[in-house]
């Protein structure tokens, strides 16, 4: 399985607007995360999260080094890794955090993928500002919000196919688990 829980409880402005800070409690979303997280584990698959998710610490996994690789995220067999869809056709960097249990752990692109400016801003506004405003901001029209949460198809790809190679379940004692 692939599971992409709501993000927007998990991350940098899990309490809301900072016009408006404290209007939402951390992690409050449904038990999306925690249902994701406990069909993973049984079922194998993977985990798309935003990177620095307050998710990870609060359930004990390992957070990711921001250089890459896989590393081990907890005890129930789980690997974790820091990947940017930048280099999978995202127009910004998106740097995520992926979490899988039970499947093939490919070599993805490591590192920081390249930085991509508006030439429009670079014009107007100079180099630095271009830079902390990030290509984003100028994505215009009504699809906004759409286009910044999309996930490329080149990376839908990488996901599925992580979430294919998933180990087949065993049954012990009655019980389904993922073979290792």
């Amino acid at each position: 399985m692939v599971a992409h829980p709501p993000c927007e409880r998990w991350g940098r402005y899990w309490h809301g607007s900072p016009r408006k800070p404290h209007q939402f409690k951390l992690g409050q979303d449904g038990g999306c995360f925690a249902a994701a997280l406990t069909a993973v584990r049984n079922f194998g698959g993977v985990i798309e999260h935003p990177a620095y998710s307050n998710a990870w610490r609060w359930f004990g996994l390992a957070p990711p080094p921001a250089k890459g690789g896989w590393v081990a995220a907890d005890s129930f067999g789980g690997w974790t890794c820091h990947v940017e869809q930048g280099h999978y056709g995202h127009m910004a960097r998106k740097s995520t955090w992926l979490y899988a249990v039970g499947c093939e752990l490919p070599e993805l692109i490591w590192g920081p993928s390249p930085q991509r400016l508006s030439p429009i801003a670079l014009e107007r506004h100079g180099y630095e500002k271009a830079r902390r405003t990030g290509v984003m901001a100028y994505v215009g029209g009504k699809d906004k919000a759409a286009i910044r949460a999309a996930t490329p198809t080149q990376f839908r790809d990488v996901l599925l196919g992580i979430a294919r190679s998933a180990a087949p379940l065993t049954t012990v004692k009655g019980v389904k688990t993922v073979a290792t």
